[in-house]
């Protein structure tokens, strides 16, 4: 078979997106001598979530994959809503992804000089003017997509005071709101953004990078693309909302680019997702009103968040992956990132035993004051892991939902006159329990055990239905954990249109379990450190951890819906 085929064959097994295909095809035809240069545009106005991840993922993978760059860029065009801590928590984010931008970070400001001469350009070209007319009237102006807008009684400014008004604007002698600077396009364009579109306005806030240098801002319009062309960016890859934009993005091109070189425009599919919010505005507003206790809150959809509550960045990268790039928007099931995550852990993680609600179970016949070593493997998924000594006593505790008084059928737990493993120790069987005089709880269990019974001993191989993992009471470590669940009850929070999305948040988000008990190897476990706490779920340890005050986050359960689904 010759090389070709082989290529052709490889192919066929992994189908490339649109956006790959478009850039396979800009190469093979020498477009921008054969370069590939992608860039990624946060604006630093909050922190990055995993919508935000699904366009790190393209714009680095693609310049990656084909011998690119990939630019990281600070759309920060205005500074009333920008601040350096996002600044800070995006490089933080993309790195713990797992890309890097190299020497390449840049910042919108670092053009706005030339984006100011730029606009004296299109004025000097009759191609912009002032408009002083308040926004609303500008706005009612622009008509609907199915009639055409009005002229402003401005448009027809000449050069020279045009010119002027924009300078006195800059220079800081007007207020904000009272005089924009518009692109003079066509106001009958059946798309409404080419109808002479705002390029600057006034804000006088002082900037993060350039203090009060400058009184005028440029819109996101009009700095996105010539940013774009001034960094050499090949493709610039934008979801599908900026698809309308695309003209705009052109035209301005056209009016700056002095050769053949332009970089292009494509869209692709946000990244939604069920149970979720993505709109940064109301993540800012749950931080601001106390219902999370931060952006990375490990129940919001920030990439800190997600981090904080035991992702893993191997397992959002592969996430991105499944749901691919499209045309086409859509809800994403929250069940595929779980499973991601889950997969992933179940390779990495060791096995550690953690017993959430503690009952205690008293061996009666184990020798009081004796204490043994039991071996177990940490990951049977990878036997380079190893295994650790756990000690095993007199007095375990078991999870209080491992025994039933009265049993129903198929309980394969612990009951009375019922046998179970411990889990690698000792087959015991169940004598009797004691009850609270008040309350009627279980309070004890008392049990028998068969010392020929150890696993690895003469008689394991005795069969019982029931493993149980359990800790000795008197090596137990005392744990806070925390059981996070999804932070909205409502399947899509964000198309709710007529309701307020705080209506739907969940409020059993958080279950805050005490006295949870866990093998004393983990006493000495580090914030973002993970598990799987056999039988239970994924586990990370929490920020908030210290060796006498263990803290533990769910991450995920065991159990895999996803994976059942799709079989």
């Amino acid at each position: 078979m010759s090389d070709n085929e082989l290529m052709d064959r490889e192919e066929q097994k992994s189908p490339v997106s649109f956006i790959e295909q478009f850039i396979i095809d800009d190469l093979k035809d020498g477009k921008n001598n054969g370069r590939i240069h992608t860039r990624f545009p946060p604006e630093p106005n909050g922190y990055l979530h995993i919508g935000h991840a699904k366009a790190i993922c393209l714009d680095f993978g693609m310049a990656k994959k084909y011998g690119g760059k990939c630019n990281l860029r600070f759309d920060d065009t205005n500074p009333v809503k920008e601040d350096v801590e996002y600044i800070d928590s995006i490089k933080e984010d993309i790195h713990w992804l797992g890309f890097d931008w190299e020497d390449r970070e840049f910042y919108a400001s670092d053009y706005f000089g030339k984006l100011y001469e730029f606009a004296v350009v299109l004025i000097k070209k009759r191609l912009a003017y002032i408009d002083d007319q308040p926004a609303e009237l500008i706005s009612s102006q622009k008509g609907t997509p199915a009639q055409p807008g009005t002229e402003s009684p401005f448009r027809n400014r000449s050069v020279e005071e045009n010119l002027d008004l924009f300078f006195r604007m800059n220079e800081g002698e007007f207020d904000e709101g009272s005089h924009v600077l518009r692109a003079k396009i066509d106001m009958t364009s059946p798309n409404m953004h080419m109808r002479d579109p705002i390029i600057y306005r006034i804000i006088k806030t002082a900037h993060h990078r350039t203090g009060n240098q400058w009184n005028v801002y440029p819109m996101y319009d009009f700095a996105h693309g010539q940013s774009d062309y001034f960094e050499g960016i090949t493709h610039s890859l934008c979801t599908l909302e900026f698809e309308v934009h695309r003209p705009l993005y052109d035209w301005l091109i056209d009016q700056l680019k002095t050769g053949d070189y332009r970089p292009r425009q494509i869209e692709f599919n946000r990244l939604n997702l069920t149970y979720t919010m993505m709109s940064k505005r109301k993540l800012l507003e749950l931080v601001q009103e106390g219902r999370v206790s931060g952006w990375d809150d490990p129940r919001m959809p920030t990439l800190c968040g997600l981090r904080r509550r035991g992702y893993t960045p191997e397992s959002i990268r592969k996430f991105v992956d499944l749901i691919g790039y499209t045309k086409v928007e859509a809800i994403n099931d929250v069940l595929l990132l779980e499973h991601a995550v889950r997969d992933d852990l179940n390779t990495k993680a060791p096995r550690v035993i953690g017993v959430l609600n503690p009952l205690k179970v008293i061996i009666t016949n184990y020798p009081e004051g004796k204490t043994e070593d039991v071996e177990l493997i940490n990951n049977p998924e990878d036997e380079s892991m190893g295994s650790r000594i756990v000690p095993f006593s007199r007095v375990i505790y078991i999870e209080q939902e491992d025994f039933m008084e009265n049993p129903p059928n198929k309980f394969f737990r612990l009951a009375p006159g019922m046998e179970v493993r411990l889990k690698g120790a000792y087959i015991v069987k169940c004598e009797g329990f004691k009850k609270n005089e008040n309350t009627g709880a279980i309070e004890e269990v008392y049990c028998s055990y068969d010392p020929d019974t150890r696993s690895g001993g003469k008689m394991s191989d005795k069969k019982v239905k029931g493993t149980l993992h359990w800790v000795s009471a008197e090596h137990a470590v005392d744990a806070e954990v925390r059981m996070y669940d999804r932070l909205f009850s409502h399947e899509d929070p964000a198309g709710q249109k007529d309701e307020d999305y705080r209506k739907f948040l969940n409020p059993d988000s958080l279950k805050v379990l005490t006295g949870c008990k866990v093998e004393p190897s983990l006493r000495n476990s580090k914030p973002l450190d993970k598990f799987q706490f056999q039988r239970i779920g994924y586990f990370c340890v929490d920020y908030d951890s210290k060796p006498e005050h263990l803290v533990f986050n769910r991450t995920v359960g065991l159990k895999d819906s996803w994976a059942k689904a799709n079989r």
